[in-house]
């Protein structure tokens, strides 16, 4: 087992889970996802796509230390506290993507037996991905990995 993984799972013992940050490509934008929550807390792993990697970071640190405190999140429901000013919902994310991003998790869990939760977010004026003036760079930037309900 490499340096990586050895330090994956020290994190997730001492801390609660692993953080990993993808940084932006010509393939996509830079993202951070969880691994470990789940096998803590119970709680779908979380997923951070299309802002600053310190700013998703803390995000996943912020839902890491509420879940460990027992608060539950459901899907499509507003939250405050993770990003100043703005609420934020919480989607579950389709499999099909989970090759695609989430490599260290199926690495950790054996497999896909694990859930997911993207992080969607506002832009500044309040817009969301799926309202029809959201922006092209937006969408792009924060690509929906859920299937629309």
């Amino acid at each position: 087992m490499g340096d990586g993984f050895q330090k994956a799972l020290d994190d997730i013992k001492e801390y609660g889970c692993h953080i990993l940050q993808v940084f932006e490509d010509e393939f996509g934008p830079g993202f951070c996802y969880s691994i470990g929550i789940q096998k803590t807390s119970g709680a779908p792993e979380l997923i951070v796509i299309g802002l600053q990697n310190q700013i998703s970071a803390s995000i996943i640190n912020e839902y890491n230390r509420r879940t460990n405190m027992g608060e539950l999140f459901q899907e499509d429901t507003f939250y405050d506290g993770f990003l100043e000013g703005f609420p934020v919902i919480f989607k579950k994310i389709d499999k099909k993507h989970y090759d695609a991003y989430l490599g260290r998790a199926l690495w950790l869990y054996q497999g896909d037996n694990f859930d997911v939760f993207q992080l969607i977010y506002p832009t500044t004026s309040g817009i969301w991905p799926w309202d029809p003036e959201a922006p092209e760079s937006f969408i792009n930037s924060n690509p929906a990995l859920y299937s629309n309900k």
